[in-house]
């Protein structure tokens, strides 16, 4: 009797899972949305890897032996001047969006994790084969992506050759249990369309043989998902605007944080003291500028270098964490102008050193293609003042449309020429 009453206690049983809400219709609703939410989180996954330009062997390479999966890489553009905002600024909102969804959907199948037996034919097989690594992919992605977010870096190793073979296996379990179950998704929901009594009896093997009583319905379900998943986007997206926009960004690190006032009262990553900056370093006496190409190296003062042709670009900064800012007011030396100073007359890559002792990205590459337009500054200014400390001082990289951490701060050496 208490058998009966109490039901299976073990997860592979059918009886073990009793809930109403499980069928094929509330798990094909969630399905169609992660399928285009993850196709476009991909797409834009891909574009930012594409942005920090890892064919520039050694130095920007974060994940080495990538073989075919860098077969789509390409040279990131320069323009327009918004385009990392944008696609990162999508593919971070839209991930920190989905959560609800992903966890809502990955519930709503978990009693197919512990059905037996494991496989039933081939078929099937490789269904569940897909399905463990979709579930264990889905979980690994989202996981260190909203670490990297709230820079929590507790994971083993770097986070971008990490993230990047996650989401080729990722996506391939993916690709391969849409195939295998779109079609029958599609044909769950034309055939639930309609249908008042939403609890009706359903066949499938995601519906409870004994379920319990409804304390909610499905559209219920789902609109409790869609609740969360608005409010997470409603506390995320602010993190891509100017005050009072950001404000509104609680969940994100440099979102509601107040960056200050004035000239220099825009949004940073890392502080001059978190990256190690001693100020004695960065004084009038002691800083100088190498730059090295062609014609040998070549030291500049920041006086030096105020007497040569300074020009002016409005430019943003987006971050790999998602956040970003409007465009602000640089004021500096052309990098293509550096170039020509050691013998360059066409800008070729540069490899650019920072004094910082701490974090990632203490060398970056750029492109002669970033090199060669009149966009890109060494800047010395910002909105009309000497760069803060934090923002560089005495100077700093600033490149249309490249990732942040390429936009280099306390520059120490420029070395043009290839790579």
């Amino acid at each position: 009797m208490r058998a009966q009453r109490f039901g299976p206690r073990l997860p592979s049983s059918p009886g073990f899972w009793r809930s109403p809400l499980r069928g094929p219709w509330f798990t094909s609703v969630l399905g169609v949305v992660l399928l285009g939410g993850i196709t476009v989180m991909f797409v834009t996954g891909l574009v930012s890897y594409a942005a920090y330009n890892p064919n520039l062997d050694p130095v920007n390479d974060q994940t080495p032996d990538k073989g075919l999966l860098g077969f789509y890489l390409f040279s990131w553009p320069v323009g327009p001047v918004w385009l990392y905002r944008l696609t990162q600024g999508v593919h971070v909102t839209l991930g920190i969006t989905l959560v609800p969804v992903l966890l809502a959907k990955l519930w709503s199948v978990v009693p197919k994790l512990f059905a037996l037996p494991p496989a039933r034919s081939l078929t099937h097989a490789l269904e569940r084969l897909s399905l463990l690594l979709l579930v264990g992919g889905a979980l690994f992605e989202f996981v260190t992506g909203v670490l990297n977010i709230q820079l929590d870096y507790v994971f083993p190793g770097s986070f971008y050759p990490l993230h990047f073979y996650g989401a080729w296996v990722f996506f391939a379990a993916f690709v391969a249990h849409a195939v295998l179950k779109t079609p029958a998704a599609v044909r769950n929901l034309r055939r639930m369309r309609g249908k008042e009594n939403e609890t009706a009896k359903e066949e499938g093997e995601l519906v409870a043989p004994d379920p319990a009583e409804p304390t909610v319905s499905r559209r219920g379900a789902l609109g409790l998902v869609g609740g969360g998943s608005l409010l997470l986007f409603g506390t995320t997206v602010g993190q891509n605007f100017d005050a009072p926009l950001r404000e509104t960004a609680l969940l994100a690190p440099h979102g509601g944080a107040d960056p200050g006032s004035g000239p220099g009262g825009f949004q940073i990553n890392k502080t001059a003291a978190y990256a190690g900056i001693d100020a004695r370093e960065t004084s009038g006496d002691a800083w100088r500028l190498v730059v090295a190409g062609r014609t040998g190296p070549v030291r500049l003062s920041r006086a030096e270098l105020l007497q040569l042709p300074l020009y002016s670009s409005a430019l943003p900064i987006a971050c790999v964490e998602g956040w970003s800012t409007s465009n602000q007011w640089w004021r500096g030396v052309r990098l293509r102008d550096l170039a020509a100073l050691v013998g360059h007359d066409d800008a070729p890559d540069v490899f650019v050193e920072s004094l910082q002792r701490h974090g990632a990205f203490r060398r970056a590459a750029l492109r002669a293609n970033q090199v060669s337009d009149p966009r890109s500054l060494l800047a010395l200014y910002a909105n009309g003042e000497d760069l803060t400390p934090d923002h560089g001082y005495p100077a700093r990289i600033i490149v249309p449309a490249a990732p942040g951490v390429l936009n280099t701060k306390w520059v120490a050496r420029m070395t043009f020429g290839d790579l």
